[in-house]
C-alpha cells in the first residue's frame, strides 16, 4: 500500500506528514520506527498524522521516532496550517490548538501551561517551580506541562553539560511516571535564553517547540525573564509570550520540503516486534 506523504520542518524539527482525512491509516509503533527509520524509511524526528476532527477544523496524532505516540509537538503544529493550506483549529491530545499563518511560519496558541505536580505529572507531590530533586550537579529544576511533560534546568554555561548522558537518564526516572522531556537552558538576556532539549521518545532535535514554551513559563515565573522571550534552539529562534494566567503563544517559521509517496508494504510486517 502507498501513501503520499509531506517533508515537512520546523527549525530542523523534522516530519513525515500524511493526509489520513479520506482515508484513515492503522499506526502501529513498529509501523511509526520504520517510517521514522533515516536508513530504511524515509526518516524523521516525528511521523504527523492529519485526520478529520468533529471539533476542530483537523486532528493531528504524534509518533515520536521510537513509535511511541506523545500529546503535543509545537513544531508540528506550526506546520499544519502550511500543509492544509489556512489557519486551523487543531484537534490533538493536548486539547485545541489554534495556528494561524504569520510571516514564513506561523502562531500558534500552545493554551495554558499546567504547573500542578499531579498535571506534569510527577511521581508524588512537590512545588513544580524549584523541585526537591536533583541529579549530580545539575541546579533543582522546574515543571512545566504544556501538552506534555517538561522539566527544565537552568544552567550557567550549557556547552559544558553532557547532555547526551543525562538526558536519557532523567527521562525515564521513576519520579517521571510519563518519561519526561528534559529542557537544558543558559539564560542570556532578561529577554533570550538558549536551549537544547533532549526529547522523550526522540533524543535530541534541533529544535522542540514545547520546549520552548514550557522554559520560557518557567524563566518567567522565576522572575529570570519578561516576555516576549526569544528561545534560541539549535535550529533557530522561537518567540514565547506568556503572562501568568494566560495562554502561550508561540511564533516562528515551517518550511514545507518536499512531496513523496511511501510503499508501506516495502518497510515489512508493520506488526513485528521490535
Amino acid at each position: 500500500m502507498t501513501r503520499p506523504f509531506a517533508k515537512m520542518h520546523g527549525l530542523g524539527n523534522d516530519f513525515v506528514v500524511i493526509d489520513e482525512r479520506t482515508s484513515p491509516l492503522a499506526m502501529p509503533p513498529a509501523l511509526a520506527r520504520a517510517i521514522a527509520d533515516r536508513r530504511s524509511g524515509v526518516g524523521c524526528d516525528q511521523l504527523i498524522l492529519i485526520g478529520a476532527s468533529d471539533k476542530g477544523d483537523v486532528a493531528m496524532r504524534i509518533f515520536n521516532s521510537d513509535g511511541s505516540e506523545v500529546e503535543a509537538c509545537g513544531n508540528a503544529t506550526r506546520c499544519v496550517p502550511l500543509f492544509v493550506g489556512r489557519d486551523v483549529i487543531v484537534e490533538t491530545k493536548a486539547g485545541l490548538l489554534d495556528a494561524r499563518h504569520a510571516g514564513d511560519g506561523a502562531s500558534v496558541d500552545m493554551g495554558a501551561p499546567r504547573l500542578d505536580w499531579d498535571a506534569i505529572p510527577l511521581a508524588y507531590a512537590m512545588d513544580t517551580l524549584t523541585m526537591a530533586a536533583s541529579w549530580e550537579d545539575l541546579p533543582a529544576p522546574a515543571a512545566v506541562n504544556v501538552g506534555n511533560p517538561h522539566v527544565i534546568f537552568f544552567v550557567d554555561d550549557l556547552d559544558a553539560v553532557d547532555i547526551e548522558r543525562l538526558g536519557p537518564l532523567i527521562e525515564t526516572d521513576p519520579l517521571f511516571p510519563a518519561r519526561v522531556n528534559v529542557n537544558f537552558a543558559q539564560r542570556l538576556s532578561k529577554t533570550h535564553i538558549r536551549l537544547i532539549v533532549w526529547e522523550r521518545g526522540a533524543g535530541l532535535t534541533r529544535a522542540c517547540g514545547t520546549g520552548a514554551c514550557a522554559t520560557a513559563v518557567a524563566a518567567i515565573r522565576r522572575k529570570l525573564c519578561t516576555g516576549p522571550v526569544t528561545v534560541t534552539l539549535p535550529g533557530g529562534d522561537l518567540v514565547i509570550d506568556w503572562r501568568p494566567g494566560g495562554t502561550i503563544q508561540m511564533t516562528g517559521p515551517a518550511t514545507h520540503v518536499f512531496d513523496g509517496t511511501i510503499d508501506l508494504a516495502a518497510l515489512g510486517d508493520p506488526g513485528r516486534p521490535g
